[in-house]
């Protein structure tokens, strides 16, 4: 869509797809790029037709996350953070929340908000030539963009504390085995295996998936009681919904179901 100028987004069908696009400045979030991701996400939430977004940076960086210089330039540094910060997070949020699923594209370096973007995916796919790093307190800050939340649940408390505070880098292999990505493909295949995934899940149950996201989104809130109230209610809704009966009758009929 052509209103935006620090993203490039696009929108067919059940795909939609968001590039960062400021590759001079690698990627870096200032304002205004933070004001077009927090306005596309919105929109991927809000459109039902969307079951799939893929997330990508434009050049050799998928983002270097905060954008220092900006930081440096401005009048007050801490109103600055703290308004670019309120928007990031919207975007975080959105992500998170929508029905779609978040395919996440590692196309190059992801540092300080870059990684929390990217480790914000439902699927996040690496190239080989991909590398990870905090590097807050390099510059006297803390993580922000979900890294916090997002980090101790998929590696734990101890690799988290060890990534945040020492800013070790991570090749994308290192990322692999220490269970930030789902998948690690050579640099010219990153946009096809990204691409495939896209499509399969396009092809695929909006609900069920969305209620995969949900579910796992609330389980380490709910005790175990309250989590089998919830998935109750939503396996309920999906046999209930088209596309559940379209599986179940697929299934019975030995053949490929036929989701909306």
């Amino acid at each position: 869509m052509s209103d935006y100028e620090n993203i490039l987004f696009e929108h067919n069908g059940p795909i939609a797809r968001i590039t960062l696009n400021r590759p001079k400045a690698a990627n870096g979030i200032d304002q205004a790029l933070a004001d077009e991701l927090a306005r596309a996400a919105a929109y991927c939430s809000e459109d039902p037709a969307i079951k799939v977004v893929v997330l990508t940076g434009a050049g050799r960086f998928f983002s270097a996350g905060g954008d220092v210089r900006a930081m440096a330039d401005s009048p007050d540094t801490g109103e600055f953070i703290e308004k670019l910060a309120a928007t990031l997070h919207h975007a975080v949020s959105s992500f998170a929340r929508m029905d779609a699923l978040l395919i996440v594209g590692v196309n190059g370096t992801a540092a300080g908000a870059g990684l929390s973007l990217a480790v914000a995916g439902d699927l996040v796919v690496a190239a080989e030539s991909a590398s990870f790093t905090m590097a807050y307190t390099k510059v006297g800050l803390n993580p922000d963009g979900g890294a916090s939340y997002y980090l101790p649940r998929l590696i734990g408390l101890r690799k988290t504390q060890d990534l945040m505070l020492t800013n070790r880098v991570l090749t994308a292999a290192d990322a692999l085995d220490w269970g930030l990505l789902h998948q690690v493909v050579a640099d010219d295949e990153l946009t096809t295996t990204v691409e495939t995934l896209a499509q399969q899940f396009a092809a695929g149950p909006k609900l069920s998936n969305a209620h995969v996201k949900k579910l796992l989104l609330v389980s380490s809130q709910h005790t175990l009681e309250e989590q089998l109230n919830t998935e109750a209610q939503f396996i309920t809704s999906c046999a209930r919904s088209a596309d559940g009966q379209e599986g179940i009758a697929a299934f019975v009929a030995k053949r490929a179901p036929k989701f909306a």
